[in-house]
């Protein structure tokens, strides 16, 4: 699955995901946020993805829209296709105000799907004039399908879910990580923040998700740190310093726990570094 840059991914488009070991398990199961909304689009296959906290499983026919700046990661299985639909910011009012799971079971809506994905595609692929235009009109009449079949679909259990002590304590947890994340504030900052203790926070998250609170953190700054080193030509210095460590040596340290390798050979050898990558 291919992921441009932070910077460039704020314009309408659509990425397959499929599984692919030489771009890394990174770029899809670590824990990441982004600027403007998401919407996944599972075709086939089953897995298992983490949104705002809250693990759930997806299948065919799945549609999962992810607010900005929340967390989530996912993983791809083998037989999982499906496509991830970038929202531009000028249109994320025309979206639910919080992450959804959609689980589409009737079978015109699937066909009704089916043929909203192919003519955003067609118009996004065109060379045609006001095509960018015509695009962004097909994700209007996609926001308004999404909304009628929110309308149209019984309470899915994820809802339910989500509105738990747990999950608002982790839904806002994350949040904040989201939002502080290059900062070198550890759980315990963000446990007082939240007016709980850290054994608190971390009970809830292992309850929502099966991962710690100090693993939710982690897992998004290495994120960043993979898309950096990976994306830009900036010194693995730089990259610590930017990512809150105190020192390149402990950044470099951290990383290597995670991945196996360092950030040095981790930027020059890429997939064949990832070998090892751990999601605690």
């Amino acid at each position: 699955m291919q992921f441009a840059s932070e910077t460039l991914k704020t314009a309408l488009a659509l990425t397959p995901i499929a599984q692919n070991p030489a771009h890394g398990r990174w770029r899809t199961e670590a824990m990441r946020s982004h600027a403007t909304p998401r919407l996944i689009i599972i075709s086939k296959g089953q897995g298992r993805i983490t949104i705002a906290g809250l693990t759930s499983g997806y299948g065919p026919n799945n549609l999962m829209f992810i607010p900005a700046n929340t967390m989530y990661g996912f993983d791809v299985g083998q037989t999982v296709f499906g496509q991830m639909m970038t929202i531009p910011a000028a249109m994320a009012s025309e979206w639910p105000d919080e992450a959804t799971h959609l689980r589409l079971r009737d079978v015109g809506a699937q066909k009704e799907l089916s043929n909203i994905i192919e003519s955003l595609e067609r118009e996004l692929k065109s060379s045609a004039q006001t095509h960018a235009r015509a695009a962004h009109y097909h994700l209007g009449l996609f926001a308004v399908f999404f909304e009628r079949q929110l309308t149209a679909t019984p309470s899915d259990t994820f809802k339910a879910r989500s509105q738990t002590t747990s999950a608002r304590l982790v839904a806002a947890f994350t949040g904040l990580i989201a939002r502080g994340y290059r900062s070198d504030h550890g759980v315990a900052e963000y446990a007082h923040a939240l007016g709980v203790t850290p054994t608190h926070l971390t009970r809830c998250c292992n309850q929502t998700c099966g991962k710690s609170a100090l693993a939710l953190l982690r897992d998004r700054v290495h994120y960043e740190a993979c898309v950096m080193l990976r994306e830009t030509r900036t010194p693995v210095n730089e990259i610590a310093a930017q990512l809150g460590f105190q020192s390149a040596a402990y950044f470099s340290r951290s990383f290597a726990a995670q991945t196996g390798a360092t950030p040095s050979k981790f930027r020059k050898f890429g997939a064949a570094t990832q070998q090892n990558y751990r999601f605690s």
